[in-house]
């Protein structure tokens, strides 16, 4: 029988850069394996720790909740609470907001100036932009239609 144990936790109030280095590595583990058990989340670490030292960190992740678990015949079952791309996408906004002045301008700029972003990556990311705008305005997606028309 599983049940779902887990506390709601607000993540948005955690800073992932507050994230001690065995706090990512599990979490990549959990992100890259989608459910696991703490035994497996040990055995997916490249260096030898306590199964109670992993309990606890899994436990520290749910309370700043990046995982959530449920427990199936007493054996719990860790997943993420929140996906790769979200806790990625707050951390960078803590970046433009301390570095940048809050501009993602800013930010891509100095991106690409170091070349952090090729063509393509700078294609695909103006595509997903006009794709997020289309989306966003009803009144520019009818004015695409009519023009196509």
């Amino acid at each position: 029988m599983t049940r779902n144990t887990s506390p709601i936790h607000d993540p948005a109030v955690h800073d992932p850069s507050d994230l001690g280095e065995l706090e990512r590595d599990l979490l990549s583990i959990v992100w890259r394996l989608g459910t696991v058990t703490a035994e497996q989340a040990r055995e997916e670490l490249a260096r030898p720790l306590k199964d109670s030292t992993i309990r606890t960190v899994l436990r520290r992740l749910e309370e700043k909740g990046y995982v959530a678990h449920s427990v199936d015949n007493r054996t719990f079952l860790y997943r993420p609470a929140e996906s790769r791309q979200h806790v990625a996408a707050r951390a960078a906004k803590r970046i433009v907001d301390w570095f940048c002045e809050g501009s993602v301008e800013a930010l891509l700029v100095g991106l690409v100036d170091q070349k952090v972003l090729d063509r393509g990556e700078l294609a695909r990311l103006a595509r997903r932009v006009a794709e997020a705008q289309n989306q966003s305005d009803p009144a520019r997606k009818s004015a695409q239609k009519e023009e196509k028309q």
